[in-house]
This record gives structure tokens, C-alpha cells and sequence, in this order.
């Protein structure tokens, strides 16, 4: 069998291939590196993969192997004519250990380099695994010392991940993961990621979760009383690392601001932008006949953002802030994945925007917290006015914290934080009516209930 043929249905099954649903019309591998010769042999491939008017980069680090261990079997993607078994070389350790030491020696195998972070400390012993639960990249844990992040779609360009944590590290901020290394090749020209490798949050948990118990443990209590239980007065009440949360995002964006420098949007910028929300409202209002009822609400709001006369600040941001993009730690929270919305064009996601667009993004990322659980839950409508309450008392709790930590005041900007808000949610209920179709209440239920 030859490579091209055993990676064409084997890129069909992977959850971070994009072209799910659509044909593939040719596959053609554009880039083969040998970084180990030998049984095993490691080869880093680039993939470029066809499928109707569009066509994507993926790389692919592949192994090599006369006999295939049955620990192995899993990540098998064929056999090639001469006999030798073909599998993902990220679920071997004996591969992957040898990523990690160029990386720690600043190595380089034409095309590959690898760079190592200055004053970075990268224990090269260590053997990986690999984590399960992301959708788009591919991690390693070594030893729960060092994550690498593995790319599999890929465009030419610098990732906006690797650049912004760089710069943090530099500035010293302490609301990030520590950068130790990458790897880069060049594409189109230009120099591009493949793989960044950081430190590993081992003692953390993530925003999502936390939110999560939160909000079950009041539901949990709210139903076994017999009177309603406000937020404040369940167990688990969020508000206080919700707070937290905004003066940390608040103290990144200042470095943000500082690294990358600021500019102002102008009040032609801003009704340009209100012409584009509109623009997003209309197609998703035909496509979504349940969004009816609330195509004038979100309407007027966009219409205030459009009367702004007074330039806003914009600045790098994150550009996909939600509570699974942040992790407590045992010193406080820490942001990650600053690489942007992934369907998005690399240069918009470089580009300077409001900082208030995160905030939106944790706002509405509030709302999903509150509401999942309501999906499974008997006892949905007897809960309705504890999940508002949970998401308004922690919007209010992490805007607090955000002004207070020095970020542009939500309260005093409430005009352009609306209108973001709600331009976040239209793009929700167009994502959960093509993708998820059963989670389409939690948007279209939080904007019955979005504040006057």
C-alpha cells in the first residue's frame, strides 16, 4: 500500500481532520523529513488535502516499525508495500522523547527547527502520553513536567500562541504557562509553527470544571429545599474566582497592550463593525427561523454600537476566551491558547480589536455554564431562575474584577460590551443549529432572558 493511500482514510477518522462531511479529492504529501532513521524511524510529514474548492496543510509525524506492538495497535495507520507498519508516532514514546531533546539543543533537521526558549530548563528523559480530550491540536504530557502542543492543521505564518506567550514570558507576567521551546519549518516563504512546548499546569483545573461543580452543587441544593437557593447561597458559589478571574484577564490584556502596543478604533470603524454584526444577524436569522423573536433586540443594540462617536481602544486579545481557555492554579488563574478562533484568517487573529471582545467571550461562556446541565435536568423549569441568577452574579462578580484590575471599564462601555455580547451569541446559535442542534436552547434561552 503506499503512504498517500493509507493516510487518506485514516485522516477521515481523526477528530482534528477539518473536512469532515465533505470529499476528499486528493491527498499529497508536499514535505517528508527523516528525523530518525532506523526501526523505529520517525518522519515528519506535510500533508496537503483536497477536498471540494478548498485545501488544507496538516502535518503528520509518522512511525515506522517492522513488528507493531500491540500497545501500538491503536495508532496504526497502515502497512506500506515492503511490509513496515505505519502508525502515529505521537503515541510513541521512544519517538516523541527525541522532539523533546532537539527542542532542549536547539536542533535542526532541514526543514525542522527547533528552538528552546532562553533560560528554559527541559528534562529530555522523560516519556510522553498523549491527552484525549482536545479537538483540533494534539498534546504530549512528559512526565507532567513539559506539554507539547502539536499543530495538525497548519498555515503559513507564526502562531499567535507561541507569540503572545513568548512576549508574556518576557514582561514576566504570571497569568501564563511558561513557554519552553518549538517547532517551526517554512512554508509559502515564511517561518510557521508546528509544535510549542510548555510548561504543564499539573496541579491545575480548569475554568470550565470549577464552573461546572459551581453550578451543580446549587442545583443539587436548590432542589432539595424547599424554598429556591440563591447563588450566594449555595456551597459552591463561583463569584469569588469569578472576580479573580477578571482582575487576571484585566492584568493580561495590559500586558498584551504593552507587548504589541494600541491603537483606537475609529467611530467609522465601529459602524463598519455594526454593519458586519448586521450582515452576521441576517444570515443567521434565515438560517435559524427560532432566532425570530429576537432579531430586534439584537438589532437596536447594534444600532446603539453604530451611534458611538468617541474612538474605543483595541489592542491584541485573546480572541477565544471562554472558561475552558483558563486553568486555577494553586497561585492563582492562568490564560491559555492565545492562537485565536482556528477557522479564522491568521492576520485577523493578529489583529488589534477591543479587549472587551474577551470579556464578551466570558460573559456568554457564564450563560453556557449556567444552562448545559438544564439540558438533562428534570427539574429544568423549576431551575431557570437560579441559572440566570448564577450567570448575572458571575458576569457582574468577573466585570468587577476586570475594571478593577485596570481593564476598560465594562460599566462605562456598556454600549460596545452589548453589542459584542450579542454578536458572540448569534454566532453561537448558527454553531449549535449546524453542529450541535440539541445545545441550540442555551442560546436562544439566555437571549429570552438577556438583561434590558
Amino acid at each position: 500500500m503506499r503512504l498517500e493511500d493509507a493516510l487518506a482514510p485514516w485522516l477521515l477518522e481523526r477528530r482534528w481532520f477539518a473536512g469532515k462531511g465533505r470529499t476528499l479529492r486528493d491527498l499529497s504529501v508536499v514535505a517528508d523529513t527523516e528525523v530518525v532513521a532506523g526501526d523505529p524511524a520517525l518522519r515528519h510529514l506535510l500533508v496537503l488535502v483536497s477536498h471540494g474548492t478548498t485545501a488544507d496543510h496538516y502535518q503528520i509525524f509518522i512511525g515506522l516499525r517492522w513488528d507493531l506492538p500491540d500497545w501500538l495497535e491503536h495508532a496504526r495507520i497502515g502497512t506500506l508495500e515492503d511490509g513496515r507498519h505505519v502508525y502515529d508516532a505521537l503515541h510513541d514514546p521512544e519517538l516523541t522523547r527525541v522532539l523533546l531533546r532537539a527542542i532542549a539543543a536547539d536542533d535542526t533537521i532541514a526543514p525542522l527547527t527547533f528552538h528552546r526558549e532562553p533560560g528554559a530548563e527541559i528534562d529530555t528523559e522523560l516519556d510522553s502520553i498523549v491527552l484525549t480530550a482536545e479537538q483540533s491540536n494534539t498534546s504530549l504530557v512528559y512526565g507532567e513536567e513539559s506539554i507539547l502542543k502539536v499543530f495538525r492543521r497548519v498555515s503559513p505564518g507564526p502562531n499567535p500562541d507561541l507569540e503572545v506567550t513568548s512576549a508574556l514570558n518576557r514582561l514576566g507576567s504570571a497569568h501564563i504557562a511558561q513557554p519552553y521551546g518549538s517547532v517551526e519549518t517554512t512554508m509559502d516563504g515564511v517561518t510557521t509553527t508546528l509544535a510549542i512546548l510548555s510548561k504543564f499546569l499539573r496541579t491545575a483545573t480548569d475554568g470550565w470544571t470549577l464552573a461546572a461543580t459551581s453550578v451543580r452543587d446549587l442545583y443539587a441544593q436548590d432542589l432539595y429545599e424547599s424554598d429556591a437557593v440563591s447563588a450566594a447561597d449555595a456551597g459552591g458559589d463561583f463569584s469569588g474566582e469569578a472576580h479573580r478571574l477578571g482582575v487576571a484577564t484585566a492584568q493580561v490584556h495590559h500586558d498584551l497592550a504593552e507587548a504589541f502596543g494600541t491603537e483606537e478604533l475609529s467611530p467609522e470603524s465601529l459602524h463598519e463593525t455594526a454593519e458586519q454584526m448586521y450582515r452576521r444577524l441576517d444570515l443567521a436569522a434565515a438560517a435559524v427561523p427560532e432566532l425570530a423573536p429576537y432579531v430586534d433586540m439584537i438589532g437596536h443594540a447594534y444600532s446603539a454600537l453604530g451611534k458611538i462617536n468617541d474612538p474605543v481602544p483595541a489592542q491584541r486579545v485573546h480572541g477565544d476566551y471562554h472558561l475552558g481557555q483558563v486553568m486555577r492554579t494553586d497561585s492563582g488563574w492562568i490564560l491559555l491558547d492565545f492562537e485565536g478562533e482556528p477557522a479564522t484568517p491568521l492576520a485577523q487573529r493578529r489583529a488589534r480589536s477591543s479587549p472587551l471582545r474577551d470579556v464578551a467571550g466570558m460573559l456568554r461562556s457564564f450563560e453556557y455554564a449556567a444552562r448545559f446541565q438544564l439540558l438533562t435536568n428534570p427539574g429544568s423549569e423549576r431551575l431557570h431562575d437560579a441559572a440566570r441568577e448564577w450567570s448575572r452574579r458571575n458576569s457582574s462578580a468577573f466585570c468587577a474584577g476586570y475594571a478593577e484590575g485596570g481593564g476598560l471599564d465594562p460599566a462605562a462601555n456598556d454600549v460596545l460590551l452589548r453589542a459584542l455580547t450579542l454578536d458572540k451569541a448569534v454566532y453561537e446559535v448558527m454553531y449549535e443549529a449546524r453542529h450541535r442542534p440539541s445545545w441550540l436552547p442555551i442560546p436562544l434561552e439566555s437571549l429570552a432572558d438577556f438583561p434590558d
